[in-house]
């Protein structure tokens, strides 16, 4: 938010350095991020005098220019060489010195230098309007009043207004300081504090009249609840022009452009007092009649930005009798809006509901300075007197005559807030004691007023348009930010509490796990928890009415809640495949969301996507692409981390994979994993495989708690490896070969190790060939062979009987 430090100084007569105000302004809570200078004309004309043409005779080099002499107001007068039409001995003219840097109203900025011209030497130029940013006309230079003496700047002569600009940054909650005359008032609260007393001088409103009634308005307003109050009136015989230069001076500075002077006068005052307005043409209103209503959802209507807009049917509309003519409180329509040929007009002012305009303004994507304040709260007892200082600056600007009563609708008033305030509180929160007159002093200068006074605290009404404070605490933060946060003092104790927490907290559990996948070369990514709702279609039997819709949708590619993480993470893979990022191994946190029959529903997910080759390419080994059997000892490597090893596995179920497995505890599934459906890929325009897994992190943590921690010393006889190369019927399973072995020798069998799978011309059709490693060891004494032998006996003797294996 941008504010003009002469403009607020129409409102407290400082003479303070604009640093200094800033300074105050931010330990205020009104931050000031910079501080920028503001000229009506750029450069001020600074190096641009009066001169007066002594001499003007035609160049002995050239035909269409002059050869000057000027008188600047130096010792010796200087010669300028001219090209201008209309130069002539005995004028007053604009002469920019040599050094001065001008700023035209179009082209680049450039600079006066000594020079030679055809042969003869100038020393400076003779302006034109333009030349020097003052208007258009190029067909001439400026000729100035005779009265003007040579040598006096030309900064003084066009009164050039010279400014500073704070840029605030404006938190959300401090809607009361959105205009000048707010950010003056907290200002005021600041001067006394440093005891430095100011009057807050309020714009005068004493030439407000009403000339007569011959022009008047009905209004209507159909919702109280949307329009709590509204205001009216109008002006007639007005000529529509543009502004005076204070007016646009003061438009310029806070970045606004200004357009006529009665848009100007409606935009001075909202930016004066916060109190958004808005003109209509009366001619243009039919059947002299306003009604504030919502239509029909669908029916279209053109804004000013010329922009057809299909309304909704909660917004809420300013009509006449036959056609909308704004969309309240943000946008207005193009049919009447003031322009040249505007004779009359009525002028709106009104309190809308807040929440009604947020959801309008994001429904059609307008954020206007009316919205923006009207979305935070506006002060509803503000509403009339910003409307007669309008009316009374329009009539000023346009010579126009106020030609009704205010129409004031305002059925059920707004009641301010009333709180109570403990002494007690205030020196328990800030942690110092503050002097009770001085805490008084403070409110008041808030214009918070004290009803009642007790030993214990004070009983206080809050005005309206501090929709901030509304508690206790709130009160408690004015106070202490008027006092001063650098006032109170440190203490010599220092208080902390150390937290008992479990070891298989949430977030101590994916901290660990985010560290050791880290390790494993994985990234983290964060997806976005807004989501496409058409995503939804591209997973066959993904019911699409669970998805949880957003009320207020930044846009409608991101109107849902994630239902599934894995289309955040494609959009990952997706985007970084199009940078030329083709193997990528992300991993991520967060959670999903779904309709439930006791309301919607939130589960936190922990998820893996690899895809493309495993390793860089290298020299030393070739290379090969990420597969199935990696992404499942990534998955069992996780697992057994948290100590989930006992799990039980089948065929993954779920419509995302083409393949894939499903690990249980029980009946409750902990983890889906598997390659991802091309149909899916194809909608995120990735040709290669990917491999996604789908931990469901909540039961993980929950399981994780149950798991006790178990260990042994290490035995120190030593372990005895023996093979086996078995010829199997291809329909054969590892898992069932590693069952068959635990179940033979449950206490000497340590480890089980497939290293080799052999299919080929060699063996029988429908045979495959297995060829697997036994680890035995016996932590009290060293096996004999004759034990080994005995355990692989009856191995061999399982596998054939029960697999039909054979021993190759």
């Amino acid at each position: 938010m941008n504010i003009s430090y002469n403009w607020l100084k129409q409102f407290l007569r400082l003479d303070w350095p604009a640093e200094q105000t800033a300074e105050l302004l931010t330990d205020l809570g009104l931050e000031v991020e910079g501080i920028t200078p503001f000229e009506s004309i750029v450069g001020a004309l600074e190096g641009v005098v009066v001169g007066e043409v002594l001499s003007c005779i035609k160049h002995p080099n050239a035909d269409k220019l002059k050869l000057t002499t000027v008188d600047i107001g130096t010792k010796d007068p200087v010669q300028i060489v001219c090209g201008a039409p209309n130069v002539a001995k005995g004028q007053k003219v604009a002469v920019a010195t040599i050094g001065t840097t001008l700023h035209p109203g179009e082209g680049e900025p450039f600079t006066i230098k000594k020079g030679k011209i055809r042969g003869e030497e100038s020393h400076g130029m003779i302006c034109a309007e333009d030349e020097l940013g003052l208007g258009d006309d190029h067909d001439g230079i400026m000729v100035l009043e005779e009265s003007l003496v040579p040598g006096s700047p030309c900064s003084e002569v066009f009164e050039i207004e010279k400014d500073q600009v704070f840029e605030i940054g404006l938190t959300p909650n401090r809607a009361d300081a959105m205009s000048h005359f707010g950010v003056a008032r907290d200002l005021r609260a600041g001067l006394k504090q440093k005891e430095v007393l100011m009057e807050l001088i309020t714009p005068s409103i004493s030439n407000f009249n009403v000339l007569n009634r011959s022009l008047k308005m009905d209004v209507e307003v159909a919702n109280s609840d949307l329009a709590p109050r509204y205001c009216g009136i109008t002006i007639s015989n007005l000529i529509v022009q543009q502004s005076p230069d204070w007016l646009k001076n003061r438009l310029r500075a806070i970045g606004l452009k200004p357009i006529n002077n009665v848009v100007d006068a409606t935009n001075y005052v909202l930016h004066e007092l916060g109190q958004p307005l808005h003109a209509f043409d009366a001619d243009r209103i039919y059947g002299n009649k306003i009604s504030v209503k919502t239509l029909a959802a669908g029916t279209k209507f053109m804004t000013l930005d010329g922009i057809e807009r299909k309304l909704h049917e909660d917004d809420l509309m300013i009509c006449d009798e036959e056609k909308p003519m704004c969309i309240a409180g943000v946008f207005g329509g193009i049919n009447t809006g003031v322009t040249e040929s505007t004779k009359a007009i009525f002028l709106e002012s009104a309190y809308f509901d807040s929440v009604g305009i947020r959801k309008t303004a994001k429904r059609h994507a307008l954020n206007t300075d009316a919205s923006f304040r009207y979305e935070r709260g506006i002060d509803i007892n503000n509403v009339e007197y910003a409307l007669r200082r309008a009316a009374v600056l329009i009539k000023e600007l346009t010579g126009g005559d106020i030609t009704s009563d205010i129409v004031d609708l305002y059925p059920k008033k707004k009641e301010n807030y009333q709180v109570f305030l403990s002494f007690k509180k205030i020196d328990k929160l800030i942690g110092q004691k503050i002097d009770r007159d001085t805490i008084k002093s403070i409110l008041a200068s808030l214009d918070i007023q004290a009803k009642s006074v007790t030993e214990s605290g004070l009983g206080l009404e809050i005005p309206f348009y501090r929709v901030d404070v509304q508690r206790e605490v709130d009160v408690i933060e004015e106070i202490l930010r008027v006092y001063g946060y650098n006032n109170v003092a440190f203490g010599n104790k220092l208080n902390a509490s150390v937290a008992s927490t479990s070891k298989h907290e949430g977030h101590k559990l994916q901290h660990i796990i985010g560290n050791m996948l880290t390790a494993q070369g994985y990234y983290e990514i964060l997806g976005n928890s807004l989501s496409n709702p058409e995503y939804t279609g591209y997973i066959d039997g993904l019911d699409n009415s669970k998805a949880v819709a957003i009320l207020n949708p930044l846009s409608n590619d991101l109107s849902v809640l994630r239902s599934t993480m894995l289309f955040s993470g494609l959009e990952a893979i997706s985007y970084n495949i199009n940078r030329k990022k083709t193997r990528l191994k992300f991993f991520e946190y967060g959670k999903t969301y779904s309709k439930g029959r006791e309301g919607n529903l939130e589960k936190q997910h922990l998820t893996l996507l690899i895809t493309g080759d495993r390793l860089r390419d290298s020299w030393t080994e070739a290379n090969r692409p990420t597969d199935f059997y990696y992404l499942k000892a990534v998955v069992e490597l996780v697992m057994s981390r948290l100590g989930l090893s006992a799990v039980t596995s089948c065929p993954v179920e779920d419509p995302i994979f083409s393949e894939g497995i499903t690990l249980f505890d029980g009946k409750d599934a902990l983890v889906n994993y598997g390659v991802v459906n091309k149909k899916i890929l194809q909608h995120f325009d990735i040709k290669q495989e990917v491999l996604f897994a789908d931990f469901d992190w909540d039961k993980l943590i929950e399981k994780a708690a149950k798991q006790t921690i178990i260990f042994k010393p290490l035995s120190k006889y030593p372990e005895v490896k023996r093979d086996f190369a078995l010829l199997l019927g291809d329909e054969i399973t590892f898992k069932q070969v590693y069952e068959i072995a635990v179940q033979t020798e449950k206490k000497l069998l340590k480890d089980i190790n497939l290293f080799d799978v052999y299919t080929g011309k060699k063996l029988p059709e429908g045979k495959k060939s297995y060829a697997i490693s036994y680890t035995l060891q016996d932590e009290k004494k060293t096996l004999t062979d004759k034990q080994i032998d005995k355990i692989m006996n009856k191995l061999q003797q399982r596998y054939e009987k029960e697999l039909g294996a054979e021993l190759r």
